[in-house]
């Protein structure tokens, strides 16, 4: 795609998508070892427990190597005076055009775990959406809501 927005969000947001990956493989892997320990009760077949050993094991690289890699460097944001420009997706890239003078509010929210790494994510809010930035440095962050609620009131008052 040409003429990208050109604004990525920070490196350690990769860091966290993959220890979101880590616990979601965690449990898929303590509830496949409950299924391994249901199919040895009841006297299952034994090519369950490849299977079990399987689903967790693939899960585990897609949730935590090949999936937030992609996620990552698909994620871009730019702010213009008129609007902001996001993109993301993982198959399938998402282009949004949110014009300046819908934004009804900008929110900055941040977990245990992004407070962990520095960082905050940012949901914009219009009247039919809600758009979020994910994994900004915390500075950036509000840096990023003082810009987008100064230029949307500016929008505002031009209409």
């Amino acid at each position: 795609m040409e003429n990208q927005p050109k604004n990525h969000i920070s490196r350690k947001g990769l860091t966290v998508w993959r220890l979101y990956g880590v616990i979601q493989t965690a449990v898929l892997t303590l509830l496949a070892a409950g299924g391994g320990t249901a199919v040895f009760f009841l006297d299952g077949p034994s090519w369950l427990y490849a299977v079990l050993a399987a689903v967790p094991l693939l899960y585990g690289f897609f949730a935590i190597y090949l999936f937030p890699k992609i996620r990552w460097e698909r994620w871009r944001y730019e702010v213009r005076e008129q609007e902001i420009e996001l993109q993301h997706g993982l198959f399938i890239v998402k282009r949004t055009l949110v014009p300046m003078v819908r934004v009804q509010h900008v929110d900055t929210q941040q977990g245990p775990i992004l407070r962990k790494y520095g960082l905050a994510a940012i949901s914009i809010s219009t009247a039919a959406t809600v758009h979020t930035v994910p994994a900004l440095v915390n500075g950036e962050a509000d840096e990023l809501r003082q810009r987008i609620s100064v230029l949307a009131r500016v929008a505002e008052d031009d209409v």
